[in-house]
């Protein structure tokens, strides 16, 4: 069976459309992580912005002195108080601790996709010069 360069070249074009269209949608699926990473980021840099912030302010008002003089004329209230403080310490802690995960993680994403970016540049530079494909 004899292929002419016509059905060869049809069957390139075919090929070439597919790939495009695989790559131009893990384009936008990476493009909709890279917009939610922006906002992911956002969220981290809050958490290491106003958990240390809440803190700081918890520990002052534990250890200053008319805090512990209000907490024994109050009990109710001071129980009470006492219990928000060590609740607000313990998730601004938590808060804390998985904003700087995030950052780490979010840092981490940052650098594959740029690699990414490259690699595919490089691919699709290879590719372009060993099938002498136009740029479009």
């Amino acid at each position: 069976m004899h292929v002419t360069q016509f059905e060869t070249r049809g069957c390139l074009d075919l090929l070439n459309d597919e790939r495009k269209d695989i790559l131009s949608s893990m384009d936008e699926f990476i493009e909709k992580i890279q917009h939610l990473k922006g906002v992911m980021l956002g969220v981290s840099l809050s958490a290491l912005i106003l958990a240390p912030l809440a803190i700081i302010i918890s520990l002052y008002l534990v250890t200053h002195p008319k805090f512990l003089l209000l907490i024994e004329q109050e009990s109710d209230f001071g129980i009470l108080l006492m219990v928000m403080l060590v609740v607000t310490l313990v998730t601004s802690g938590i808060w804390l601790i998985a904003g700087l995960r995030q950052f780490n993680s979010l840092n981490k994403w940052n650098n594959r996709y740029y690699n990414y970016l490259k690699k595919k540049e490089q691919l699709e530079q290879s590719i372009s010069s060993q099938y002498d494909l136009d740029e479009e």
